[in-house]
């Protein structure tokens, strides 16, 4: 368990009285707020036929009992010396790779001296020493029990119901503009993709394609996305923001003091916190998630300036394991800024209890007695959550500094956060603007016609496309949250005089691109004898190179 303790003041047996009947409020505030809807769903279809794969002795029992209902074709992965005759295919395979969904697998399998076999699927059960799929995230409709036998034959039952029409929400809304996976053939931000426990995200040139078959709604894409470009659509990170406001609201309305919530997920850690029934501490508010890590920094910053004076995440021990470094990372970068900010905290907690432990509920208490108690602005804010995360972030962060103990102009933030500046080393930087093309969030701005590179810090993700386009290696990232006014305006970081044509006089380009130019290509044989060309616009040196030579001409004279 990864705990954050935090010194508490002795219990006061009346306040805490009047902490129960608050969250008592507040969990009924929060529970009002109309179930969300999707707008948009993924549709499966099955008609049942199952693939079975395993040893013999592993598979056909289970796959008799599948076949009494279902249409099965079993792998093998050992061979027999005889088999009887079986009302189902039954394949030997070396060789067997699978993937897909629920009605739509594909398998490719293959016998020693055998050509490659395919089929597909709308049901698989893996009974192989190895999954077949290895993502932590399993596709709708595979089931790898393992060799549990209560395990096999829940997957069993359950697949003999999975045939004819199904659907679930289209988790997540992606806006491509947006996206920092890369420009012009360079590598941005992946986050995305390396966070995925399902493997549906995939880059797909400078952008990336989500499978929304795959997806399984963790919405840990959104907490990891710099940008906002893929966002959470099951709930949106605003119904979130809206039940923490309504349930803050209530509780402080009662009198309760000190209110953290406890995010869970509505299945493995709702169970656990039912166990320990009244020995919750009243300032604890469970809240429920469709998965513990779809939210981050822009929610529990917005939290905390709705008066929480702390986050504490659940988690049960069935997460992937990128999600725990995910949340992490992130508290990491909020206690950052709040403390920076002069909010003494912590405000943060990742509890991590594994919940078939018998000791996990006697842990979580211990861990809930101590939740973060960090302090809060002395003025609740009012402002809603928007769907779009910068914008969140934008909001809660202008609240907090304004009702911030200390009011900092900048405050230094990890490797990794998603804001910050950028560092120009004048004497290298050329102005040839590869990094204006390459940004994904309009930090970076040209000078409309003069030799200018601009900034505007407000809008910078961190996502170091522009340090890798640069061919100058002239940019570096400087990860940091500034609170000045100018922030939001566009700064001059960079600026030269313009370079005229040496023939027509017109500007073409800056007089350190031509220097640098005429540095590199001196010896260039291409170049040797006319490097005034080198100082011509683009127009010009075409004309020049068409021009005969003075010698020219006057070999052609000699001749003649």
């Amino acid at each position: 368990m990864n705990i954050r303790f935090t010194d508490n003041p002795p219990l006061d047996p009346v306040q805490e009285g009047r902490n129960l009947q608050a969250r008592s409020a507040a969990v009924l505030a929060a529970d009002a707020i109309p179930v969300f809807e999707p707008a948009v769903t993924v549709d499966y279809r099955s008609s049942g036929r199952t693939l079975v794969v395993g040893s013999a002795e592993q598979a056909l029992p289970w796959a008799e009992r599948l076949a009494a209902a279902l249409p099965v074709t079993v792998l093998l992965l050992d061979s027999q010396d005889t088999m009887p005759a079986r009302p189902y295919p039954v394949h030997v395979a070396r060789t067997v790779a699978v993937a897909g969904w629920l009605g739509a697998f594909e398998a490719r399998w293959q016998a020693p001296g055998q050509p490659v076999q395919q089929g597909r699927f709308d049901l698989v059960l893996d009974l192989a020493p190895s999954r077949l799929i290895p993502s932590h995230q399993r596709p709708h409709g595979y089931y790898a029990p393992g060799y549990d036998e209560a395990a096999r034959l829940d997957a069993v039952e359950t697949m003999l119901d999975m045939v004819g029409d199904f659907e679930k929400p289209k988790y997540f809304s992606y806006k491509e503009r947006t996206c920092a996976h890369g420009r012009n053939g360079q590598k941005g931000c992946s986050a995305c993709i390396e966070i995925c426990s399902a493997q549906a995200i995939q880059g797909d040139g400078d952008r990336i394609r989500v499978n929304p078959y795959l997806c399984a709604g963790c919405g840990a894409c959104s907490t990891a996305c710099p940008t906002g470009a893929i966002s959470y659509a099951f709930p949106p990170a605003a119904l979130t923001g809206k039940r923490m406001q309504a349930a803050l609201r209530s509780y402080r309305e009662a009198g309760g003091q000190d209110p953290v919530f406890v995010l869970h997920d509505p299945e493995h850690g709702a169970a656990l916190l039912a166990q320990l029934g009244e020995s919750v501490p009243g300032r604890v508010i469970p809240l429920a998630l469709q998965h513990t890590a779809s939210t981050g920094i822009d929610v529990w910053f917005a939290a905390v300036a709705y008066g929480a004076a702390g986050i504490s995440v659940l988690l049960t021990g069935r997460e992937a394991p990128q999600y725990i470094t995910l949340l992490d990372q992130q508290m990491e970068i909020a206690q950052a800024v709040l403390d920076g900010l002069g909010y003494e905290g912590p405000h943060f907690q990742l509890l991590r209890v594994e919940g078939a432990c018998e000791h996990a509920p006697d842990e979580l208490a211990v861990a809930l007695r101590h939740a973060p108690r960090g302090r809060t602005p002395g003025e609740p804010a009012v402002f809603h959550l928007a769907n779009d995360k910068r914008n969140t972030l934008d909001y809660a962060l202008e609240h907090l500094h304004r009702h911030a103990p200390r009011q900092p102009e900048q405050v230094a933030l990890p490797p990794g956060a998603p804001f910050g500046a950028i560092e120009v080393d004048r004497k290298a930087c050329s102005l040839c603007m590869s990094c204006v093309g390459a940004c994904p969030a309009g930090a970076l701005q040209d000078g409309q016609g003069a030799p200018l590179l601009r900034f505007i810090e407000k809008n910078c993700v961190q996502c170091g496309l522009c340090a890798a386009t640069c061919p100058e290696n002239a940019i570096g990232l400087v990860p940091r949250l500034s609170f000045i006014e100018s922030r939001g305006q566009a700064v001059v970081l960079n600026e030269s005089q313009p370079f005229h044509c040496i023939r027509c006089d017109k500007p073409f380009g800056t007089l350190q691109m031509v220097e640098n130019m005429l540095g590199r290509l001196a010896s260039h044989p291409a170049f040797s004898g006319h490097l005034d060309r080198l100082r011509m616009c683009g127009d010009c040196r075409v004309i020049d190179m068409m021009e005969p030579r003075d010698e020219m001409r006057v070999t052609a004279l000699k001749r003649s």
